[in-house]
């Protein structure tokens, strides 16, 4: 069955449950060998899912961010890694389809392939320059050479690299001392893929070095002009933290069903009849309702908003990612506390969402520049 088979939100969300119940039965082999998830990935294309946010005019679902947001905590209960890479080619064909930042003609031809399942994601991060939210200026280099640009560049955190179609790369332009966003197919000659990726955390991301030697492409690949650290607010990030959530749930579920079934032979019952067990237990389902709460209630309020009034909501979108990212750190903490020292062994799940979740302290946006941006917007608005 596709998703475009299932009209109502519930009968999707129970489609990505059934998928989410497959991905986790493979994800502690993925984790353990380090491998990329390419069945689940190929699953999610199957389903029609990867096609779901493609605007309406070409074709698509034009999902809303609440709804993706819904999908991609779900597929993370399964396997976070595959939840953080699809959701970066899920909210970036959103943010396309939302923004119309593009010639047309070439969004066109993006969204004709995507409907066959190809698949993007943007490539901005550098070894040189961090976080390119940060606003450092790109150290891959495009110059313009007999009609062709001539792009030369290495770039890290390359996520869903083993299987993506196209490359939307940022580089420098010298002559002109601009920054741009270059759309690269994966065919192009010159496009490598060096296998650099050893984290220990979302080990199944692929997130491999992107290496551009000489790649040589037509003028109308350039699709978009960008100043480096002042991006726009972008509710589609919000896939983040959703995935951040849904490692948090998956951890909760664990935690709580171990708690109801141990029974040690010292005790009559099981733990979750011992009130420091039950407080913990608590103490989760407070986290988890409030970044529940704030994650949804932002979402929706993305998807009744103006375009003016989107373009105003970078702070409640930075709150929500840190605050909730935050809360599924705990989450996984305390339920490590439930299961004690066996949550420690290899063949546990809590040691890869332990693991896992934290990786959502070095995505976008960082915590000190939310902390920064709150603190300015209030002094800012700030009246006597």
């Amino acid at each position: 069955m596709k998703f475009q088979d299932t009209p109502s939100l519930k009968e999707r969300l129970e489609l990505m449950s059934k998928l989410s119940k497959t991905f986790l039965s493979r994800s502690a082999k993925i984790d353990e060998e380090g491998a990329f998830p390419f069945q689940n990935i190929s699953e999610l294309k199957m389903s029609g899912y990867t096609s779901l946010t493609l605007p309406k005019r070409y074709g698509g679902e034009e999902i809303s961010l609440y709804d993706l947001i819904r999908f991609q905590e779900y597929i993370a209960r399964g396997d976070g890694a595959t939840a953080l890479s699809i959701g970066w080619h899920m909210g970036i064909i959103q943010d396309l389809g939302e923004k119309n930042s593009w010639d047309e003609s070439i969004f066109q031809m993006l969204c004709e392939d995507v409907k066959n399942g190809a698949l993007i994601n943007n490539c901005a991060s550098e070894p040189q320059t961090g976080s390119p939210t940060r606003g450092g200026k790109p150290t891959t280099t495009a110059v313009k050479h007999e009609g062709y640009w001539l792009i030369n560049g290495r770039k890290t955190f390359t996520t869903l690299s083993p299987v993506l179609d196209y490359f939307n790369v940022t580089a420098f332009i010298p002559e002109s001392d601009l920054v741009a966003y270059f759309l690269i197919p994966r065919s192009t000659q010159g496009v490598e893929i060096e296998e650099t990726w050893d984290s220990i955390a979302m080990k199944g991301t692929g997130s491999h070095d992107l290496v551009l030697n000489n790649v040589r492409i037509k003028d109308e690949f350039l699709v978009e002009y960008v100043e480096p650290g002042k991006k726009g607010a972008s509710g589609w990030l919000l896939h983040i933290p959703a995935c951040y959530l849904g490692i948090a749930q998956a951890a909760a579920s664990y935690a709580i069903e171990f708690a109801k079934s141990y029974s040690p032979n010292s005790i009559k019952g099981t733990i979750s009849d011992f009130p420091n067990v039950q407080q913990k237990i608590g103490e989760i389902e407070l986290e988890l309702m409030r970044a529940r709460h704030f994650l949804y209630s932002v979402a929706k309020q993305w998807d009744y908003s103006t375009k003016d009034e989107r373009a105003q909501m970078n702070p409640e979108l930075g709150a929500v990612k840190l605050s909730v990212t935050n809360s599924a750190i705990t989450v996984v903490d305390i339920a490590m506390r439930i299961v004690g020292a066996r949550s420690l062994s290899e063949k546990n799940p809590l040691q890869r969402y332990y693991r896992d979740v934290r990786a959502g302290l070095h995505n976008p946006p960082m915590d000190d520049m939310t902390i920064l941006l709150l603190a300015k917007n209030a002094i800012n608005s700030y009246k006597d």
